[in-house]
């Protein structure tokens, strides 16, 4: 087994460990679910923290994305972001759900400038809306997007959006290898 495997094997324990719930619930796109994925229990953990940030900046590799910078929507896509910067010495940001009503009234914060290239990460992909809305924030601000990068897929949509929308989706797992389905098994 290859470093690179045996991070990904943590990562989808971690998952099931700390934030994979099953029961009926009601998805951030109003979809029901028989399964709920809260990332944030592993990707605001420190040792998801490591992992995260380590595959991380091996999926980049493996994509050939040099990004400037690295964010999306928050609250999900902090941690990642945080965790890919400090491991691949990249700069972060976060973008607000709504551009903020004091100070400087920007949406995007952190290090982000006009011309960047960056990619732009999610904890969890169901639909792609959260991803679609951080790179209509990005692009309107005069960021250059490389793709985009997940944590998990939940094989629900958000691929086909993303990549229809002229964007690349790179995962880390997916709800299919945390051994997940629609029925929540």
């Amino acid at each position: 087994m290859t470093a690179t495997e045996s991070l990904q094997a943590r990562l989808r324990a971690l998952l099931l460990e700390r934030s994979v719930r099953r029961g009926d619930f009601v998805l951030a796109s109003g979809r029901k679910s028989a399964f709920y994925i809260d990332a944030r229990r592993t990707t605001m953990a420190g040792e998801g923290l490591a992992v995260v940030g380590a595959l991380g900046v091996a999926a980049l590799e493996r994509r050939g994305w040099k990004p400037r910078a690295i964010g999306g929507l928050t609250l999900g896509a902090d941690p990642v972001a945080y965790a890919i910067a400090l491991a691949g010495k990249i700069d972060a940001f976060t973008v607000r759900k709504k551009p903020k009503e004091h100070g400087t009234g920007r949406r995007i914060e952190g290090c982000f400038e006009r011309g960047y290239a960056v990619v732009i990460v999610e904890d969890v992909v169901t639909t792609g809306a959260s991803a679609l809305e951080a790179i209509g924030a990005v692009t309107a601000e005069g960021g250059r997007i490389l793709g985009v990068l997940a944590v998990v897929d939940r094989e629900e949509g958000g691929r086909p959006a993303i990549e229809s929308a002229g964007y690349a989706l790179e995962v880390l797992t997916s709800a299919r290898e945390l051994g997940l389905d629609a029925a929540g098994r």
